[in-house]
C-alpha cells in the first residue's frame, strides 16, 4: 500500500500557537496574582500567607488545565483575523470553566480552615477574560486597521437614505468590514423623529431636503439608496433629488431582499433608468393567467430574444404541461434552457432550432407538439437594419408570421398571440410596415380559422436587445459622448417583464381578432433619459460626458403612436389593456397584393416599398 503523504510542517503556524500558549501561561499566572491583590487593594504586604500560599502551590496544575480547556474550546486552532459571535463565545465559556476549576483546586490546597475570599474567583475570571480577549482579537483589530489605512487612498464617502432595518444591515456591513473602501458620512431620512439620532455610530442628519446641501458639506461620493419599501413614486422623487449631486447612485433591488435577510453590500444595484419613470409596477390577475396556461402546451417562437424569453420565463412559472421554445439562434436560446432547466427542474422542456421562414419545419413541429397556445415573439425588429434591409424584414416578419399561423391553425392550436409594436402604427419603416401587416394576417385567420388569433401591441422595452440603454451604458462606460439622434424625439417605455405580464393578461381575455393596445403610460424623452443616465452614473452632464446629436436614423420618427386614427378604442377588465377595433380589408385583394410581395421579397427586389404602400396606406417613407 502506498504510504500517505505527511503534510509539510508548517513553520509560522508553530510559531504562532506556541506564542499564544506561552501568552497564555504568562495570563493565568497575572490573573491569579492580580486578582488576590485586587482583593486587599494593591497592599501586598496585607495579603494573607494561608491565601496566597494555596494559589501558588496550585497554579501549575491550574495553568496546565487551562491550556487543556483552551484547547478543547478551539483557542489555538481558529482563525482570530476573522473572529466573530462565535470565537467570544468559545472564550467567555472556557475562562468561565477555569475560574470554576481554579475554585475547586483551591478547595484542596487550603491552608487552616479558611478558603481564599469569594471575590477573588470573580476578579480571577474577569482578569483571564480581558487578557484572553485581548490576545486573540488584537490581532483582528490591529489587522483590520493597517487595512483601513491602506484603504484610506481609494476612500469612498458615502451618504445613506433610510433609516430602517435595509439601511441598518447594509451600514453594519460597511462599518465594520476591514476591506471595504466606503466610509458612511451621513443618513437620510424623512421621519423627523429619527433626526439627530445614530445608527452604528453615524448620525441621521435630517430629511430629503438636506441631501444636496449634506453631499457638498461630507463631500459624498456615492449615495446609497436603503429604502427597499418605498413606492416607485417615493424612489423618483428622491432620485430626481439626488441627481443634483452629481454622486454615484446605487440602491437595494427591492423588499424580498429584506425579507428573506439577504441585505448586504453585494446587493447594491446601480439605480436604473426605470426607477425614475415614477410609476409603481404594473399588477396583473395571476389567477386567470394561470388558468388559462396551466397544464396546457404552451410554444413560444423567437425564445431567445428579449420579450421571447422572458415570455418563458413566465409561462414557465405557471405551470404548463410542456413548453415548447424555438429560435433559429442556438446561443441566446442555448443560454434561455440552461437557465429555464436550472429554476424549473420538472418543467417539461423542448428546445428546438427552427426559422420560422421554414414552412416544413413549422408544420412538422405543430404538428408534433401540438401547442395549444403559440406566442410569435420571432422578428426582425432594428428599424435601421430594416431599412437597409426590407426584403429581408418581409420574409420574416410578413411570411414568417404567415406560415407559423397556418401551421398553428393546421394543427388546432387554440390560440395564436403575436407580438406587435407601436411602430406599426402609421408606419414610416419597413419593420412598422411589416409588423402591420402581420396584424392584417392575423385579423384574416381569424375569420377562417377555429384558432383565435390576437395581437398585442406596445412600445419600447428597457433594456431589450437593441434598445438605447444598453447602447448608452457603453458609451459612458468609455467616457463619452452619449449619442442622441433629436432633441425632441419620445417614446414610450416598460420594462421586460411587465410587458411580457400584459401579453399573458391580453392573451387570456382574448375572443379573437383582436388587438390589444398596451397603455405604456407617459411618453419619455430619450434626451432624458440619456442625462440621468449620465448623472445616475456619478457624471456631470456636459463635462465629464458629452451629448452629441446625430440626427434622425432612416425610417425614425420623432414619436410613436399607439393607436391609428380610424380604429378607435375599448377597455377591457384591465385598465392597461386596450382593445382596437379592428380594420376592415378586402381579403381578395390583399392575398393578391401578398403573393406579389412574397415574389418581390424573394427576387430581391430593388425597391419594393411602392407595394408595401399599396397594402398600407398609411405607410409613409422618404423617396
Amino acid at each position: 500500500m502506498e504510504k500517505k503523504k505527511r503534510k509539510p510542517f508548517n513553520v509560522k503556524l508553530f510559531y504562532r500557537r506556541t506564542c499564544l500558549i506561552i501568552y497564555d501561561i504568562i495570563s493565568v499566572i497575572l490573573a491569579s496574582y492580580l486578582a488576590i491583590i485586587i482583593r486587599y487593594e494593591f497592599d501586598v504586604d496585607s495579603i494573607p500567607k494561608h491565601f496566597l500560599r494555596p494559589i501558588e502551590l496550585f497554579l501549575p496544575i491550574n495553568i496546565l488545565l487551562t491550556l487543556l480547556i483552551f484547547y478543547v474550546f478551539h483557542l489555538y486552532s481558529s482563525l482570530w483575523a476573522y473572529a466573530g459571535e462565535t470565537e467570544l463565545q468559545n472564550i467567555i465559556v472556557s475562562c468561565v470553566i477555569s475560574a470554576a476549576v481554579n475554585g475547586v483546586g483551591l478547595q484542596f490546597f487550603r491552608l487552616k480552615e479558611q478558603a481564599v475570599p469569594k471575590s477573588y474567583y470573580f476578579f480571577y475570571m474577569f482578569l483571564l477574560i480581558s487578557c484572553i480577549f485581548a490576545s486573540r482579537f488584537s490581532y483582528r483589530f490591529f489587522r483590520g486597521l493597517k487595512h483601513k489605512q491602506q484603504n484610506k487612498k481609494n476612500q469612498i464617502s458615502v451618504m445613506v437614505i433610510g433609516a430602517g432595518e435595509a439601511a441598518n444591515a447594509i451600514i453594519k456591513e460597511i462599518v465594520n468590514s476591514n476591506f471595504s473602501t466606503m466610509v458612511i458620512k451621513c443618513i437620510i431620512d424623512d421621519d423627523k423623529g429619527k433626526w439627530g439620532r445614530y445608527i452604528q455610530g453615524i448620525k441621521v442628519v435630517g430629511g430629503r431636503d438636506k441631501i444636496v446641501e449634506c453631499a457638498d458639506v461630507y463631500s459624498v461620493d456615492e449615495v446609497i439608496v436603503a429604502m427597499p419599501s418605498a413606492s416607485r413614486a417615493d424612489i423618483k422623487g428622491i432620485l430626481e433629488i439626488c441627481k443634483d449631486t452629481n454622486c454615484k447612485i446605487r440602491s437595494l433591488p427591492g423588499m424580498y431582499q429584506l425579507v428573506n435577510g439577504e441585505v448586504s453590500v453585494s446587493k447594491l444595484r446601480d439605480v436604473e433608468v426605470e426607477d425614475l419613470l415614477g410609476r409603481d409596477p404594473i399588477t396583473v390577475d395571476m389567477n386567470s393567467i394561470l388558468g388559462y396556461v396551466q397544464g396546457k402546451t404552451v410554444l413560444v417562437t423567437g425564445g431567445g430574444g428579449s420579450i421571447g424569453s422572458e415570455l418563458c420565463r413566465q409561462v414557465a412559472q405557471h405551470k404548463p404541461k410542456r413548453l415548447v421554445v424555438i429560435d433559429i439562434y442556438e446561443n441566446s436560446v442555448y443560454d434561455v434552457q440552461q437557465e429555464l432547466k436550472n429554476k424549473y427542474p420538472e418543467l417539461d422542456l423542448v428546445v428546438l432550432i427552427a426559422s420560422v421562414r421554414n414552412t416544413n419545419r413549422m408544420n412538422w413541429i405543430c404538428a408534433t407538439y401540438k401547442p395549444d397556445i403559440v406566442y410569435h415573439a420571432a422578428a426582425h425588429k432594428h428599424v435601421p437594419l430594416m431599412e437597409d434591409s426590407p426584403t429581408e424584414a418581409i420574409k420574416n416578419n410578413v411570411f414568417g408570421t404567415f406560415k407559423t399561423a397556418q401551421a398553428a391553425a393546421m394543427s388546432g392550436v387554440q390560440r395564436f398571440v403575436m407580438i406587435s409594436t407601436d411602430k406599426a402604427v402609421n408606419p414610416t419603416n419597413i419593420m412598422g410596415a411589416s409588423k402591420r401587416i402581420c396584424e392584417m394576417i392575423i385579423q384574416t385567420f381569424n375569420k377562417h380559422y377555429d384558432t383565435e388569433f390576437v395581437a398585442v401591441r406596445f412600445g419600447n422595452v428597457l433594456g431589450s436587445n437593441g434598445s438605447v440603454i444598453p447602447l448608452f451604458r457603453k458609451q459612458i462606460a468609455e467616457g463619452g459622448p452619449v449619442t442622441v439622434t433629436h432633441p425632441d424625439i419620445i417614446r414610450y417605455f416598460m420594462t421586460i417583464p411587465e410587458a411580457v405580464s400584459l401579453v399573458l393578461q391580453a392573451g387570456a381575455y382574448a375572443k379573437g381578432g383582436e388587438i390589444f393596445v398596451l397603455d405604456m403610460g407617459e411618453p419619455v424623452k430619450i434626451l432624458t433619459l440619456a442625462e440621468n443616465l449620465i448623472r445616475l452614473s456619478g457624471y456631470r452632464v456636459g463635462e465629464d460626458i458629452k451629448i452629441e446629436f446625430t440626427g434622425l436614423r432612416p425610417g425614425e420618427k420623432l414619436y410613436e403612436e399607439l393607436l391609428m386614427d380610424e380604429e378607435g378604442m375599448k377597455d377591457t377588465a384591465n385598465k392597461m389593456i386596450h382593445i382596437g377595433k379592428p380594420i376592415e380589408l378586402d381579403e381578395q385583394e390583399f392575398f393578391a397584393q401578398l403573393k406579389e410581395l412574397k415574389d418581390e421579397s424573394q427576387i430581391e427586389s430593388s425597391d419594393i416599398r411602392p407595394l408595401i404602400q399599396k397594402i398600407v396606406p398609411t405607410y409613409h417613407y422618404k423617396k
